[in-house]
């Protein structure tokens, strides 16, 4: 994982909308994209991204893939911020 590539994954507005969403747990593709006026196609390049930032997880079930919030990368990124900010004591 590489820090450009996740913020990058969190710089647009819809991505980090799909992130709040499966903080409430996991959903499929076609739950998400129910949730925004735009093609499958379109979720589908978001959620990409999302995936290759190591921000999501992918399950397959049947004819279903369903995304789930990645945590650990999220507290990588906490972490290194809070050390920027000197809040570990390591200034």
């Amino acid at each position: 994982m590489g820090f450009a590539q996740t913020f990058k994954a969190l710089s647009d507005p819809v991505r980090r909308e799909i992130l709040m969403m499966l903080k409430r747990g996991r959903m499929s593709a076609g739950e998400i994209g129910s949730h925004f006026d735009m093609t499958g196609a379109t979720i589908s390049y978001h959620l990409n991204i999302l995936k290759k930032a190591d921000l999501l997880f992918e399950t397959r079930e049947k004819n279903f893939i369903y995304y789930e919030l990645n945590t650990s990368v999220l507290e990588e990124i906490m972490t290194w911020l809070a050390e920027l900010k000197g809040e570990h004591g390591d200034v």
